[in-house]
């Protein structure tokens, strides 16, 4: 088609145009799959004097070598193979494949569900392996594959690694390690801690860690690593003059860690860091005696949930209720943890409405101007944030969540 007829479509035929040509490239792209897949069944490289289908592939079609081992390790994952006995092998993942041949995944799809599939246990049996491949593929038709792979590790972590522990099991206490070495009048130092210890030091690093706000010289010149070098200097001058921290999100520097009851006291690994990295319940029971870490007790220590339209600024009683419940970003699919996020009023300020948990939500910068800048629309339904797709995406504008952050 000409870049005149081109010019002649609406939005709307020009997007529906692409996404059936992309379905179209899809089914293509599993077709040739496919291809790969029976040249390398019938053993075609050995025929044609070549060590594999790579050597092939190089001189027929001119691939660099990387490129065709992804593809003949991706056909041999959805077509069926011959054993060493020359019986015949289904496809390693038969529901992939076929959602593959219905233009709805991508071969990148292809590699992160392979790679989720490896995180399963030698003893799965064949029923969940089977599970858990229509489960992962599922996310993959609504999400692209790099959520898709954390999805499914998720799920694989919850499916099989959440047993309870042994209440008289002493827990290994965690070893956290620093190396410091001066070098031509400069401190090097390198250091490997615990999930726990690692949330706090992000929580304490990353306010101090902002850009500077652009001034008469321009904007902040200094990259991430040399923000969070400065950043550490002043952290250790913070420490040493002692209670002087900043404030991030409305309140002192905090880290929150969400457990429910049930799991706390039964001493299961459920516990979640604002990170969104897990850790046994009975670390949380340590936790909890220090001041640094915020218990999540909504509407406890006289902070109001609820200040009408008194402010539109979000107090730390009202964030954290937030945080508690949203746990990051609430955009479908968005993995920014609560410490990159900004509270949005469903109904604007400006617009009546009132500053609550009830009317607030927590967005990432990137998705807070999609939300005011497109036809995308949030809505709070019985406490949970529910997102509704433009027309063009979704004809049926049905809601979304983001699973990324509900409770495992």
């Amino acid at each position: 088609m000409s870049d005149q007829r081109l010019a002649l479509l609406s939005n709307d035929e020009l997007l529906r145009r692409f996404v059936a040509m992309e379905r179209e490239d899809r089914v293509r792209a599993e077709l040739k799959l496919r291809m790969i897949g029976e040249m390398d069944r019938r053993g075609l490289a050995a025929e044609l004097g070549h060590k594999d289908l790579v050597q092939v592939f190089k001189h027929l079609v001119q691939w660099d070598t990387k490129f065709s081992q992804a593809k003949v390790a991706s056909a041999r994952r959805l077509t069926a193979q011959v054993g060493p006995s020359g019986a015949e092998i289904s496809p390693e993942l038969p529901a992939t494949a076929e959602a593959m041949a219905e233009g709805r995944l991508t071969e990148e799809h292809v590699a992160a569900v392979a790679e989720v599939m490896k995180d399963l246990p030698e003893d799965a049996s064949a029923e969940q392996t089977a599970e858990v491949e229509r489960l992962v593929v599922d996310f993959g038709r609504d999400y692209e594959p790099r959520i898709t792979r954390k999805l499914g590790k998720r799920l694989v972590y919850g499916m099989f690694q959440n047993d309870e522990e042994p209440v008289d099991k002493e827990p290994e206490p965690p070893v956290n390690k620093v190396v410091l070495r001066d070098e031509r009048g400069r401190l090097r130092f390198w250091g490997d801690v615990d999930p726990v210890i690692g949330a706090m030091f992000r929580a304490a690093l990353d306010p101090l860690a902002k850009p500077h706000p652009t001034g008469p010289e321009g904007p902040d010149p200094r990259g991430l690593v040399e923000r969070q070098g400065d950043a550490f200097a002043e952290l250790i001058n913070l420490v040493l003059r002692a209670g002087r921290l900043p404030e991030h999100g409305g309140e002192t520097v905090t880290m929150a860690v969400t457990v429910s009851y049930d799991d706390l006291v039964n001493k299961t690994r459920r516990a979640v860091l604002d990170n969104q990295q897990h850790i046994p319940a009975e670390d949380v029971r340590k936790l909890a005696c220090d001041a640094g870490i915020i218990p999540i007790v909504l509407g406890g220590e006289s902070q109001p949930l609820n200040i009408g339209r008194k402010t539109r600024a979000l107090n730390a009683g009202i964030r954290r209720a937030i945080v508690a419940r949203d746990h990051g970003c609430a955009f479908p699919g968005c993995d920014r943890p609560p410490r990159h996020c900004e509270g949005h009023h469903v109904r604007h300020w400006a617009d009546g409405g009132e500053t609550s948990s009830d009317n607030c939500v927590l967005l990432c910068r990137r998705h807070h101007d999609l939300i005011h800048h497109s036809d995308w629309e949030v809505k709070i339904t019985n406490g949970i944030p529910y997102f509704y797709p433009p027309a063009f995406l979704d004809p049926l504008r049905r809601p979304k969540r983001n699973p990324l952050h509900m409770a495992s």
